[in-house]
C-alpha cells in the first residue's frame, strides 16, 4: 500500500469513527471524488494535510459530510418510471385504508413532492388517503426540502420536468429566480431524518421508492440496506429502485417483477431476509 493509500484509509477511518459517517459502506472511488473536491476547495495538498485540517475545523467537518450526501435529483426523474408508478398509485388507491409511501434517501425533496403532485393530479387517486414519508441522513438538505423552494437555472426547465402532470401549473409558483411547490403538495409530505445504513427498518409501507442510491454504495453493503427497505414493506407492497440498479439474488425470491426494465417490484409473502 502506498503512503497516499495509507493516508486516505486513515482519513476514512477518522470520518467513520469520529464523525459517524459509515465510509466503509461506500465505494472508495465515490468517496475519493468527494474528498478530493473538498481538498481543492481548502487548498490541501494531500490526504494527510486535509486530515489535519478536518480534525481542527468543525465547519469543514460539516462541509465534508454534506459532500458525502447524495443530492442529485429532479422532479419526475425518468418519466417512464413515473408513468408506471401512476398505475401503481391507482391500484393502491383502490384498496381500503391509508396509502403509506416512503421516499428513502429523498435528497432535496423533489422525489417525494413528485409523488404528492402525481397523487393530486390523477383523478383516479384519492389524495386524501395518501401519506408520504420522506427521509434522508442530511439534516441541512432536509431543512431545505421542507421549504420546497428551488432555484431556476438555464438548465432547469420546470415545465419540462413536470410534463407527466396534466395541470402542472397548480403545483408550483414561479418567479424570475426560483420556484416553490404549493402548500397542497407540501401538506402530503412529512420529512424526517433516517439513516438507511445504521437505522432500524420502518413498517407496513405500501410503496418504497429508493432510487439511485446503490450506485454509490459498496457492493457488500447493498444487501443489508435493501433488507432494511424490504422489511419496511408490507406483503404486497411495491419497491422501486434505480433503473441501473438490481436486486441482490438473495432477495429476488421475495419479489415479483411488476415492470422489470423499470425496476418496479412487488413484495410477496415468501420473502426471507435476515
Amino acid at each position: 500500500m502506498s503512503p497516499d493509500d495509507e493516508a486516505f484509509d486513515r482519513l476514512l477511518r477518522y470520518v467513520e469513527d469520529e464523525l459517524g459517517f459509515a465510509t466503509s459502506y461506500y465505494d472508495d472511488a465515490y468517496l475519493d471524488r468527494r474528498v478530493s473536491s473538498r481538498m481543492r476547495r481548502t487548498d490541501a495538498d494531500d490526504y494527510a494535510e486535509y486530515h489535519a485540517l478536518l480534525a481542527d475545523d468543525d465547519r469543514e467537518q460539516e462541509a465534508l459530510l454534506d459532500a458525502f450526501s447524495v443530492n442529485v435529483t429532479s422532479f419526475f426523474r425518468n418519466p417512464k418510471v413515473w408513468e408506471e408508478l401512476r398505475s401503481v398509485l391507482r391500484s393502491l388507491s383502490e384498496e381500503s385504508g391509508t396509502v403509506r409511501l416512503w421516499s428513502a434517501a429523498c435528497s432535496d425533496g423533489r422525489e417525494p413532492y413528485s409523488l404528492a403532485m402525481l397523487a393530486l393530479d390523477d383523478p383516479e387517486v384519492d389524495e386524501s388517503r395518501i401519506e408520504i414519508t420522506a427521509t434522508d441522513i442530511d439534516r441541512e438538505i432536509l431543512s431545505a426540502a421542507r421549504q420546497g423552494v428551488y432555484r431556476s437555472t438555464r438548465t432547469t426547465d420546470i415545465a419540462e420536468q413536470l410534463a407527466p402532470l396534466d395541470e402542472h401549473e397548480r403545483y408550483v409558483e414561479r418567479d424570475d429566480e426560483s420556484f416553490a411547490v404549493t402548500d397542497p403538495v407540501k401538506e402530503l409530505v412529512e420529512f424526517e431524518r433516517h439513516d438507511l445504513i445504521n437505522g432500524d427498518p420502518k413498517s407496513d409501507f405500501d410503496l418504497v421508492v429508493c432510487r439511485n442510491l446503490f450506485i454509490y454504495i459498496d457492493t457488500e453493503h447493498k444487501l443489508p440496506i435493501l433488507e432494511t427497505v424490504s422489511k419496511s414493506l408490507r406483503e404486497g407492497g411495491y419497491l422501486i429502485i434505480g433503473k441501473t440498479e438490481t436486486l441482490p439474488d438473495q432477495l429476488k425470491p421475495g419479489f415479483d417483477a411488476v415492470a422489470r426494465r423499470l425496476r418496479i417490484y412487488r413484495k410477496t409473502d415468501s420473502i426471507s431476509v435476515r
